[in-house]
């Protein structure tokens, strides 16, 4: 078996769903996958002496889910009183609109069209609820309109898909481009450099206690992989498709076709920077 401490991140044991810190508790949606490991996490965030809650990611359109999400926080003694999105994956959003059906709350994204109600997210935008502070942080990437939320009570980031609890995640071209993602994880290190950041709470898997080795791994693991694509171009290999078989051999075939979108993304990458 092996010791979690010593794995990317030194990810949490025991169940996923429940309290994560003082602030956040997750509640696991019922949508395991290869995609999505155990499920999608929907966050619930609040103060602890507050009666007003924040919900992050409602997840997938899956009405017993997005009722125990309310549930939860009202056994808990909280109204929802808003909901966010850290990107538009139907994982993560398709659910948002009949929660804030359910909820009579706007939906805050990046993506306009993800949006219910005037406000959008933005860089340097702070949500403030019921005495709770999220700083919205944009990190394109994983997609153009992924964002992560700074929770600083908690010295923890909200990670959807740009960091996972386990594994590594996929940029998903062409929306997601790799130059973005890169400096999105420079951009997340500088949290847990400059702000403390040690907590990553992420949108599938294991809360990670260790933010700043998760982000270590990342920008490793990604420079990693971007130097055997180079060889496997040099070596011949031409397409996406021969570039994953060739690189992606010890992975899980039913990855293959979102490798092939990494692919896609770093074979782009070393093409703007002329090393293709």
């Amino acid at each position: 078996m092996t010791d979690a401490s010593t794995l990317p991140g030194r990810p949490r044991g025991g169940v996923l769903s429940g309290p994560a810190t003082a602030r956040a508790v997750n509640v696991l949606a019922p949508n395991p996958s290869a995609m999505t490991l155990d499920g999608t996490n929907t966050w619930i965030l609040s103060e602890p002496d507050s009666d007003l809650a924040v919900v992050v990611d409602p997840g997938p359109l899956d009405d017993g889910h997005l009722r125990h999400v309310i549930g939860t926080a009202e056994q808990a003694g909280k109204r929802i009183a808003l909901t966010l999105l850290t990107h538009g994956h139907p994982d993560h959003a398709e659910g948002a609109a009949r929660f804030a059906e359910l909820t009579g709350t706007k939906v805050r994204a990046l993506d306009p069209a993800l949006r219910l109600g005037d406000e959008g997210l933005a860089a340097g935008n702070v949500i403030r609820v019921g005495g709770l502070e999220l700083r919205v942080v944009p990190t394109p990437g994983h997609t153009a309109d992924s964002l992560c939320f700074h929770l600083p009570a908690d010295r923890a980031v909200l990670t959807g898909d740009t960091i996972l609890g386990r594994g590594t995640t996929v940029v998903a071209h062409p929306d997601g481009r790799l130059g973005d993602y890169l400096d999105t994880l420079r951009r997340l290190r500088s949290l847990t450099v400059d702000d403390g950041v040690h907590t990553v709470l992420p949108g599938h898997g294991p809360v990670l206690e260790d933010a700043q080795g998760a982000v270590e791994y990342y920008l490793a693991h990604r420079a990693h992989r971007l130097a055997q694509v180079e060889t496997a171009v040099e070596d011949g290999y031409r397409t996406p498709s021969q570039v994953v078989a060739h690189v992606y051999a010890d992975v899980d075939r039913s990855l293959w076709p979102a490798a092939e979108l990494s692919v896609r993304a770093q074979l782009e990458y070393l093409q703007e920077h002329g090393i293709i």
